[in-house]
């Protein structure tokens, strides 16, 4: 199995539930990243995670292919963006977290987002092995 097609198995399924999540509890999640903002720890623990998990991504798979690949790609890279700003600039990532989510369709344009890209994923990956 190709590793792009291993990582987009591993991501689509949680993309899925994550998106499934924000939409059946939208309320729920504005509050709980509400919350999250407001704890330095968890946001410098949650830039480690994603920042390894990027990493993880791209050392799987980093092309620049003009097909379906390139979300993994891209999705590895903004991991690693977001880890850094994170660690670095935890503040910063705070406050834009608070102006992304205060907006009353904020949660459910997350979810719908999180929701396509996760069985768009999930279709390739668990597609590719019919063929």
């Amino acid at each position: 199995m190709q590793p792009v097609v291993f990582i987009a198995r591993l991501v689509g399924p949680l993309f899925v539930a994550l998106g499934i999540g924000c939409l059946v509890n939208q309320t729920l999640y504005s509050d709980m990243i509400g919350q999250a903002v407001l704890v330095p720890v968890v946001i410098y623990l949650s830039g480690v995670m994603a920042f390894l998990a990027g990493v993880a991504i791209l050392n799987g798979y980093n092309g620049w292919s003009a097909d379906w690949r390139v979300i993994i790609t891209i999705l590895g890279w903004l991991l690693v963006i977001g880890g850094v700003i994170r660690i670095v600039l935890p503040t910063v990532m705070a406050a834009a977290a608070i102006a992304l989510y205060s907006g009353a369709y904020a949660m459910a344009i997350v979810g719908i987002i999180v929701l396509v890209i996760g069985g768009f994923l999930s279709f390739k990956g668990y597609g590719a092995a019919r063929k």
